[in-house]
């Protein structure tokens, strides 16, 4: 199968993220993984390869909201 036809289930989504299936899972549910190209069975959405190589997790980074933060804190502790 061509890689634009591969689907990848939770198994593969933890592998290439280097997490666990478990953690595959709540990050679905929190939605911190981006959509799913096919949710056609339920309770087994499946992604492209390439939906999720050019997906940028979230809070991976810089963090641009607590720059932010420090740039309007007041520096006096008042």
């Amino acid at each position: 199968m061509a890689d634009d036809q591969q689907l990848w289930g939770y198994t593969e989504v933890a592998t290439h993220f280097g997490i666990s299936v478990g953690a595959a899972r709540s990050r679905k549910s929190r939605g911190t993984l981006p959509a799913p190209d096919d949710e056609s069975i339920p309770d087994r959405p499946r992604w492209k390869p390439a939906t999720l190589r050019n997906w940028k997790p979230l809070g991976q980074g810089y963090r641009s909201d607590l720059a932010s933060a420090a740039e309007t804190a007041d520096p006096t502790g008042s």
